[in-house]
């Protein structure tokens, strides 16, 4: 049977009442996935919906031809990845990649939907979600438009300690520059700005965050827009940001 502690459950069904809950508890299995690990390739039939718990955190990349892979957004304990708003088991257009691992909720798509179909609250909660999941690619596709790649970094290192919900992250300088689609150079030069402020440190294979006050200040306020947006529709579900 499953259950949710408040150090590993998914903050997205923590909301719904337990009647509803228990509603999916038989259909949800509890995997473990590693940092690294590829949930969809773009193609692949999504026969289930994942949730982070925890501090696990994914992320949605759109492959380009030029063998360019750009992060759309993150996704933690507030989100679900596969089967928000589709009828069935559809193809992937993204890739998801398991940025942090740990703990999920999968459940399959087909089981998903057939509960939806018989209960309006979880099938409300998952259309609201998509709603917010919507804001955040508004807002992504804005971000990367118009703000400096260290308004950014600081944006998203600010937002996966967030989720974590502790200052280090484990993550190569490569896969950085990878997330945020620029060359390693340019991600290097941002982190040894931010090493030279006192806001963060790095070590092989990880980057912490020790001041993550004044790193919030270096990044754009598009965090803030996400979060007010979930506020305003799922209240209490997406991580603090304060």
């Amino acid at each position: 049977m499953a259950s949710q502690t408040s150090q590993e459950q998914s903050d997205l069904l923590a909301v719904l009442r337990p009647g509803d809950f228990a509603l999916l508890e038989p259909h949800l299995s509890e995997v473990q996935l590693r940092s690294g690990e590829v949930i969809y390739h773009p193609g692949d039939q999504v026969d289930y919906c994942y949730l982070p718990r925890g501090a696990s955190i994914c992320s949605f990349f759109v492959e380009l031809d030029s063998g360019i892979s750009v992060e759309t957004i993150l996704v933690g304990r507030e989100g679900a990845l596969g089967g928000v708003v589709s009828q069935g088991s559809l193809p992937a257009y993204a890739r998801a990649n398991v940025l942090h691992g740990g703990l999920f909720w999968r459940i399959p798509t087909r089981q998903l939907d057939e509960v939806k179909e018989g209960v309006p609250t979880i099938a409300g909660l998952f259309a609201r979600y998509a709603d917010c999941m919507m804001a955040q690619v508004f807002q992504s596709i804005a971000c990367n438009a118009v703000h400096t790649i260290e308004e950014r970094a600081a944006k998203w290192l600010v937002a996966a300690v967030d989720r974590i919900g502790r200052n280090d992250v484990t993550m190569t300088q490569e896969q950085l520059a990878s997330m945020m689609g620029i060359g390693r150079s340019y991600a290097s030069r941002v982190l040894q700005r931010f090493k030279r402020d006192g806001l963060v440190r790095t070590r092989r294979g990880g980057i912490a965050v020790v001041d993550r006050g004044s790193l919030k200040a270096k990044a754009c306020s598009c965090n803030d827009h996400v979060a007010a947006h979930f506020e305003k529709v799922l209240a209490g579900v997406y991580p603090e940001v304060g």
